[in-house]
């Protein structure tokens, strides 16, 4: 998701950097079964302590990121490993070779999904996007005229789509929840604002975590609860979760989670990840939701299915991933991918990315004060790796997309770091704002954020 990029220039990162360049080396990490090229140094043997910046060195070794250039913008894109290149490279060049199909389920991959993120295969679809997800999840539901959805004023395309595509179709009522912006919440008062739209209606509630806008957390397990409470279902767009974040999905109680595989996952363009309940426990212990799979191959035609009363003995999971022939060769990228982050650890990378996070917006308050924040800041149930700031020695120029657009430029072109804008509306204040925003991955320091910081501290002297 997170497609809608601000900054429209005529600058060329092919042309000047080439972002993507394959010239930065291919030192592989052996611990994680990557062999080194021919003509580069082997990494040490051993995987240093998780607290030794000589560990994350070696793992941004496996990346082809151009080195040129600080890439701080993953919640938009991400770069896939060496490793899970040469898969897909590999696996299309032997379906091409022997012309194989692949009308699967692909069961095998779902299944190493699933088990990284604490639920079962039946339960997990790959799909092209989080947007993809949020499509099928959303038009899968049985909603009629005069129902009602309660979502945010900051949600994402992927999500602000089917919800208008249900509207039109069916007559469904959308109801938005005003998000605050900054540092003075608490994940408390998200649980109350939402509990403040609910209505007898009310049948389904979307929420983005994290709000791509912000990069502030909603938090989940308690909006869950929060729904369950009124026999709600939940649908929650997780487009930065996976790869980023040690989320059990089964615990967090929620109905339905899309997200992408592309991004902080790093796996290949064009793969996301939905979860789809398909059990009754503790965590969420409400029925299971009525849901249709709108795009299937997988559907039984040979007997009636009623998914009414639906139960875990449907898999739901196999009707919604068998559509024709899929790419052999993607579900590898996915597959081998999630292996890498299993093998790294899934809860050191949230613990490293998202403290990085953190040092991100304390370095923001030191140089441009608590008010320049757009994130959450100080409950760390509402934080995580992405930081979205006012840049500006004006804060009013926060107002101005073209200037944060040149902001994004030019610190590009000047200072070789990539960062990104949004553009949101903030509750009384007529005028959208559009703040910047920095993602903090596995191949990142701290250096690397001090780096950021000091470019776009010049930056915004030089344009004041």
């Amino acid at each position: 998701m997170d497609s809608k990029m601000m900054h429209t220039t005529g600058f060329s990162r092919r042309s000047a950097l080439k972002l993507f360049g394959v010239g930065a080396g291919t030192v592989g990490l052996g611990t994680l079964g990557i062999a080194p090229a021919a003509a580069a140094s082997p990494v040490a043997a051993g995987v240093p302590a998780a607290n030794d910046p000589g560990y994350w060195s070696k793992v941004a070794e496996m990346f082809t990121l151009d080195k040129r250039i600080l890439f701080m913008n993953i919640g938009t894109v991400g770069s896939s490993p060496r490793q899970v290149l040469d898969v897909v490279d590999s696996v299309h060049r032997q379906v091409a070779r022997d012309a194989e199909s692949s009308y699967s389920d692909f069961a095998d991959v779902r299944a190493v999904v699933a088990k990284a993120h604490g639920v079962d295969k039946d339960e997990i679809v790959i799909t092209h996007n989080t947007s993809d997800g949020m499509s099928k999840a959303l038009l899968g539901l049985n909603l009629r005229e005069g129902d009602e959805i309660l979502t945010t004023n900051h949600e994402h395309s992927g999500g602000n789509t089917p919800l208008a595509l249900v509207r039109d179709r069916f007559g469904v009522v959308i109801k938005r929840v005003q998000l605050p912006i900054g540092d003075d919440q608490r994940a408390e008062d998200y649980v109350e604002l939402f509990r403040a739209g609910i209505t007898s209606r009310t049948k389904v509630i979307m929420f983005s975590a994290p709000t791509y806008l912000t990069g502030t957390m909603l938090p989940i397990r308690m909006l869950a609860e929060l729904a369950q409470q009124h026999g709600i279902t939940t649908v929650v767009d997780g487009a930065h979760i996976p790869g980023m974040l040690a989320y059990d999905f089964r615990a967090l109680g929620v109905d339905f989670l899309a997200g992408s595989a592309a991004k902080w996952q790093c796996g290949p363009a064009g793969t996301g990840i939905l979860y789809i309940r398909n059990r009754v426990t503790a965590a969420n212990p409400n029925p299971l939701p009525e849901f249709w799979p709108v795009v299937s191959s997988g559907y039984p035609t040979d007997q009636s299915v009623d998914l009414r009363s639906r139960d875990q003995s449907q898999d739901i999971g196999r009707y919604l991933q068998s559509v024709g022939n899929g790419s052999k060769a993607l579900n590898a990228g996915v597959q081998k991918v999630s292996e890498i982050w299993d093998e790294i650890g899934r809860q050191r990378i949230q613990d490293h990315i998202v403290g990085l996070g953190d040092y991100t917006k304390q370095l923001v308050v030191e140089r441009w004060g608590a008010s320049a924040l757009y994130s959450a800041k100080s409950d760390a149930r509402l934080t995580c790796a992405l930081t979205a700031f006012n840049p500006f020695q004006n804060p009013a120029d926060v107002k101005s997309a073209e200037k944060s657009a040149a902001f994004v430029s030019r610190l590009l072109e000047e200072y070789g770091v990539e960062i990104r804008n949004t553009r949101l509306a903030v509750i009384g204040d007529p005028t959208l704002h559009s703040p910047v925003r920095v993602s903090t991955h596995l191949f990142h320091q701290r250096e690397d954020v001090d780096r950021l910081i000091d470019s776009a501290w010049k930056l915004s002297k030089s344009m004041a």
